[in-house]
């Protein structure tokens, strides 16, 4: 399965130090090439060697992006070449931005964002909670805009279903 992500989503993994990580999960993570050349390639050209593939958006879809530029102004137009993307790729949408989120759910795009990313990474077992919980400690001091009561809830479900470690009493 595919996930088409905006760069926001890439600023807070590497902020949390779990960028490589992402690329262990079995979806296979795009971006339009448009917003690769213009926002990643110059600062992660890593991220091709990690999994990332820039996937060209056809022509009626570029429209698209213009179309919705009229309808929704305020995500940028890479934003909007990369919600046009998913809609072409029939593929959710990775994005932390508000607005962007929005205009997606406007859409009728399935919207996915951090906090279902580092879900997913922990159901995969790719991170441990205390990876995690040491991953959002450093979005929250680089002041990432995370819904961190979100965070703190999502958290406490994850340490929470995790198995009980067998504990031995004495006397």
């Amino acid at each position: 399965m595919w996930l088409v992500s905006d760069a926001n989503i890439f600023i807070d993994m590497e902020v949390g130090g779990v960028l490589d990580f992402m690329f262990s999960l079995p979806e296979t993570i795009a971006v339009p090439d448009v917003l690769y050349a213009e926002e990643l390639e110059k600062q992660h050209p890593h991220l091709l060697k990690m999994g990332l593939k820039p996937l060209e958006v056809r022509a009626e879809f570029v429209d698209e992006a213009w179309r919705m530029g009229g309808l929704y102004p305020k995500p940028s137009q890479n934003d909007l070449l990369a919600l046009s993307l998913a809609k072409q790729e029939q593929c959710p949408l990775l994005t932390g931005d508000a607005r962007l989120r929005e205009a997606a759910l406007c859409e009728g795009v399935d919207v996915r964002g951090t906090l279902w990313l580092m879900e997913r990474l922990f159901a995969a077992k790719v991170l441990d909670i205390a990876q995690i919980e040491a991953a959002y400690e450093k979005m929250r001091h680089e002041n990432r805009r995370l819904p961190w009561q979100d965070v703190e809830a999502q958290l406490q479900r994850l340490r929470d279903s995790e198995p009980n470690k067998a504990t031995i009493k004495i006397g």
